[in-house]
Parts: C-alpha cells; sequence; structure tokens
C-alpha cells in the first residue's frame, strides 16, 4: 500500500520559512505526480501545488507564486514545498497526495490523486 509521509510542519513567526517533505514508503516516488493541497481550520480544501513525475512541470497556485516553490528528489523518495514569506493566511494542515496517472505534467484537481498522507499542521504567528 502507497505510503505517504509529511514532515516540516511547525509554528513560524510570520516572514519566516519552512520546508516541508513528503516522503514515500513501499513505492517508487518516481512514478507518481506529487501534489500539495491545505486546508485551514473551517475552511475547505485549497489547491497548493503539484509536480510532475521527472519534476520538469511544476504549478504552483497563483496566490502563492513567488513565496511557495515545490520540487522532488526522487533519489531520496521526496517531494519538497518550500515556502517563504510566510503570513498568518498561511496556517493550515498541508498535505501531500500521490497520482499514478499524469505522466510529463501534473493536474491540480484533487480528485486525480488516489493517496494521501495524513498531513503536517504548519501555523504562521507571533
Amino acid at each position: 500500500q502507497l505510503q505517504l509521509v509529511e514532515s516540516g510542519g511547525d509554528l513560524v513567526q510570520p516572514g519566516g520559512s519552512l520546508r516541508l517533505s513528503c516522503a514515500a514508503s513501499g513505492f517508487t516516488l518516481a512514478t507518481y505526480a506529487i501534489g500539495w493541497f491545505r486546508q485551514a481550520p473551517g475552511k475547505g480544501r485549497e489547491d497548493v501545488s503539484c509536480i510532475s513525475r521527472s519534476g520538469g512541470y511544476t504549478y504552483i497556485a497563483d496566490s502563492l507564486k513567488g513565496r511557495f516553490t515545490i520540487s522532488r528528489d526522487n533519489a531520496k523518495n521526496t517531494v519538497y514545498l518550500q515556502m517563504n514569506s510566510l503570513e498568518p493566511e498561511d496556517t493550515a494542515i498541508y498535505y501531500c497526495a500521490a497520482d499514478p496517472i499524469s505522466q510529463w505534467t501534473c493536474y491540480i484537481d484533487a480528485d486525480g490523486y488516489s493517496d494521501w498522507g495524513q498531513g503536517t499542521q504548519v501555523t504562521v504567528s507571533s
């Protein structure tokens, strides 16, 4: 069974940075496009970012461009989400998910993601 484990969430002050990791076990991450999503308290799920299998195609939500970057290291079976200039509005549980279908690109449509991690909490507060 596919298992994704997110880590790196923490309490950080506004303007700070965090790097989230999405590690895979039980399967080769390189055969999946990976997406990041988040859910803030009392709000619906929000699309954040995705990356193709090779890392050659990436997507960042328009509202997050310039602050968030996605990357992957297939040798380490890990995808990263670098978050800079964090704002209180970024407070949420961040989830990564695996898309087994997309090959050369990625789609941020959550319905295409078959396996999800348990999430990691990011809190941005002074």
